[in-house]
C-alpha cells in the first residue's frame, strides 16, 4: 500500500506531499491544475519512460519519491534487497528523479537502482488504468490476461505446467529443425574433420618438436664449422703433441711447478698455488668436454639434416593448415576429435529429438485442452459476474459474454483465443468490445472487470486515472459505489472529475492552481469538513459558494455514506 508520495517539479506541481493511505482517495481539481502530473509521477516509480519536457520550467530536475508500506518477506522484498535496497519496519521507498538532458536516476530503497527494477517492483504493487488501459482492454491478449486473473490458482498452475513443456517443446523442435536442415553441411564438416585427424595423427607432432627441430637443423648445417672451433679449442686448451708445454694445461702446470719451488720462502705464494691447481682441474674438465662434443658430432650429418628438414617441412604443412602454432595444430586434434564424435552421433541425436518432440508435443496437446476446459468454465463465471456488475453500473440489459476459441496453433500460453463480447441491451448483437462500446462502456466494463476478479486475484493498489469519462448520473455513483466497494479490500487511488465518484472517498485530495506568480505552481491539499463540501460543490455546478450547490453537495455526500455502510 501506497502510503505518501512526494513530488517536486514535475509539470505544474512545484512542490507536493500525497498523503494515501488505505481505502478510497479521489484526486479532483481543475481543468489544467495538475491531476495528470500525480499519475505521471505514479508512472515513474513505477518505472516508466521518463520525459525531460515534464521537468517544471526553471527547475534543476524532477524529483518523485513514494512510502510503501509491504510486507518485509515476500517477492518485493526479496527483489529490493537483491538491488541492494532495503525494506525497514516494513517501509519501502521507491525514488526516481530526471534531469533537463533527460537522465534518470532510480532509488529503491535507499540505494540507486536500474529503472527496470522499479518496473518489475511496480508490477507487484500497483494496476493503472487508464483511458490507453481501456483501449488495451480491447486488445485479445488483454481478454485473456483478465480470464486469466479471475481463474485463479487452478489456471496457473495448469499454465505454469504448460508453459514449462512448450518450452521444452519448442527447442528440442528448433534443435531438430537446425540438424535437419544442416544435415549435409554437418556430414562435409564430419569428412573434412576426419581427413584432418588422420593427417595429424599420421605426423603426431610433439609438444615444442618444431623448436627442438630448428635448433638441430641449425646444428647440422653448421657441423664443419663446429668441427674445427672445437677441435682447435681443445688443441689449445689440451696438446697431445711432444714438447715444450704449449697447451693452457701445460702452462698451467709449468708455473704451479715454478711457484710450488720457492712457495717455502713465502707463504703468499701458497694461495697462488692452490688456485692454479684448480684452475688446472677446470681446464682439464674443460679439455674432457669439447673432446666428448668433438666425438658427439657425426660424421653422416648431411643425412641426418635431410632427415630433420623433411620432418620440419610435415610439421610446417600441419602449420599452415591447423596453426598457427603447434600447440594450436596438438589442440585442433582434440577439439576435432570432440567434434567429430558430436557430429556422428547426429543420426542418433535427431531420432532422439524426434521422440521427444513427439512426446512434448502429445503432453502440449493434453495440456492445452485442460487450460481450455478451466478457462470455459472460468469464462462462465467471469461473463455471469461482470454482466451482474454491469447492471448495477446502469447498463441493466447489458450482458458481457466471454468466448473462448480453438486458435490454429499453439502459443506460449495454450490454444485458446479468448474474445470479450458487449451486448449492450436486449435485442442487440454481441459486438467485440473493440467494436462495439463507446468510452463510457468501456470503463464501465473495466471496472466491472477488475471488482470481479478482485475477489479471485487481488492487487494491492488500484490507480484509476478518469475511470469515470464519459458517465454521468446514476452511472456515475454506480462506479464510486464499485470503487468503494473494491476498496474494501486493496487500496484505490482515483482521479476524477465527477462529485458523484468522489463523494464515496474515505480520503479526498485537492489538486489546486495557483497563478500570483509568472509561473503558474499547483499544490495538493487534503480536505475535510466545509472544505470538501466546497470543492462538491465546485464539481456539481462550478461553483464553491452556491447555496443550492452546497446543499446538493451535503446531499451527494450523505446519499454515498449510507450506500456505502
Amino acid at each position: 500500500m501506497i502510503e505518501e508520495i512526494t513530488i517536486r517539479n514535475l509539470g505544474v506541481i512545484g512542490d507536493a506531499v500525497l498523503p494515501l493511505g488505505a481505502g478510497l482517495t479521489v484526486l479532483t481539481g481543475e481543468t489544467g491544475a495538475g491531476k495528470t502530473m500525480v499519475v505521471t509521477a505514479l508512472g515513474l516509480l513505477l518505472g516508466a519512460r521518463s520525459d525531460a519536457q515534464s521537468i517544471r520550467s526553471g527547475a534543476d530536475q524532477a524529483v518523485v519519491e513514494g512510502r510503501w508500506s509491504i510486507a518485509e518477506t515476500g517477492a518485493v522484498a526479496e527483489r529490493v534487497r537483491d538491488a541492494g535496497g532495503e525494506v525497514e519496519d516494513g517501509e519501502l521507498i521507491l525514488g526516481r528523479s530526471v534531469s533537463p538532458e533527460g537522465r534518470s536516476r532510480a532509488v529503491v530503497g535507499g540505494r540507486s537502482a536500474p529503472v527496470s527494477v522499479l518496473t518489475e517492483i511496480g508490477q507487484q504493487l500497483v494496476v493503472v488504468h487508464g483511458q490507453s488501459d481501456q483501449l488495451r482492454l480491447r486488445s485479445a491478449t488483454a481478454q485473456r490476461e483478465a480470464l486469466d486473473r479471475f481463474a485463479g490458482d487452478e489456471l496457473a498452475g495448469v499454465l505454469a505446467e504448460y508453459t514449462r513443456t512448450f518450452s521444452g517443446w519448442q527447442a528440442a523442435q528448433a534443435e531438430l529443425d537446425a540438424l535437419e536442415a544442416e544435415r549435409d553441411r554437418r556430414a562435409r564438416e564430419a569428412d573434412g574433420l576426419r581427413i584432418a585427424i588422420a593427417e595429424i595423427e599420421e605426423v603426431a607432432p610433439q609438444a615444442g618438436e618444431d623448436a627442438e627441430l630448428a635448433e638441430r637443423a641449425e646444428r647440422l648445417a653448421n657441423v664443419e664449422d663446429l668441427r674445427l672451433a672445437a677441435a682447435h679449442a681443445h688443441e689449445q686448451v689440451s696438446s697431445e703433441e711432444i714438447g715444450e708445454p704449449a697447451d693452457v694445461i701445460g702452462l698451467l702446470e709449468s708455473a704451479r711447478r715454478q711457484l710450488d719451488r720457492v712457495s717455502e720462502h713465502d707463504p703468499a705464494l701458497t694461495p697462488i698455488v692452490a688456485a692454479l691447481k684448480e684452475a688446472s682441474y677446470l681446464v682439464v674438465d674443460i679439455s674432457g668436454q669439447l673432446a666428448a662434443y668433438l666425438g658427439d658430432l657425426d660424421t653422416d650429418s648431411g643425412r641426418e639434416l635431410d632427415a630433420v628438414q623433411e620432418r620440419r617441412a610435415q610439421l610446417g604443412t600441419l602449420l599452415r593448415k591447423y596453426g598457427p602454432g603447434l600447440d594450436d595444430v596438438i589442440g585442433y586434434l582434440d577439439t576435432g576429435s570432440q567434434r567429430l564424435i558430436e557430429l556422428d552421433t547426429d543420426a542418433d541425436r535427431i531420432g532422439g529429438l524426434r521422440d521427444q518432440v513427439e512426446l512434448d508435443r502429445a503432453e502440449v496437446t493434453v495440456l492445452a485442452a485442460r487450460l481450455s476446459e478451466v478457462r470455459a468454465a472460468a469464462a462462465t463465471g467471469l461473463s455471469e459476474q461482470v454482466t451482474a456488475e454491469l447492471s448495477a453500473l446502469a447498463m441493466a440489459n447489458a450482458r458481457l459474454t466471454i468466448e473462448v476459441t480453438d486458435r490454429a496453433e499453439y502459443s506460449p500460453t495454450g490454444k485458446d483465443q479468448v474474445a470479450f463480447l458487449l451486448q449492450p441491451h436486449s435485442g442487440a448483437e454481441p459486438r467485440a468490445l473493440g467494436r462495439g462500446a463507446s468510452g463510457g462502456e468501456l470503463s464501465r466494463v473495466m471496472l466491472a472487470i477488475e471488482v470481479v476478479i478482485a475477489s479471485t486475484d487481488p492487487v494491492a493498489t488500484f490507480v484509476f486515472d478518469e475511470v469515470d469519462a464519459g458517465v454521468g448520473g446514476a452511472a456515475a455513483i454506480e462506479i464510486g459505489r464499485r470503487l468503494a466497494s473494491l476498496a474494501r479490500t486493496s487500496q484505490v487511488i482515483v482521479v476524477t472529475h465527477l462529485a458523484q465518484v468522489a463523494a464515496f472517498a474515505t480520503n479526498h485530495l485537492r489538486v489546486a492552481k495557483d497563478e500570483a506568480g509568472s509561473v503558474t505552481a499547483s499544490s495538493v491539499e487534503r480536505l475535510d469538513g466545509e472544505e470538501r463540501t466546497a470543492e462538491m460543490a465546485r464539481l456539481l455546478s462550478g461553483l464553491q459558494d452556491s447555496g443550492s450547490g452546497l446543499a446538493h453537495a451535503r446531499e451527494l455526500l450523505e446519499t454515498a455514506r449510507s450506500i456505502a455502510s
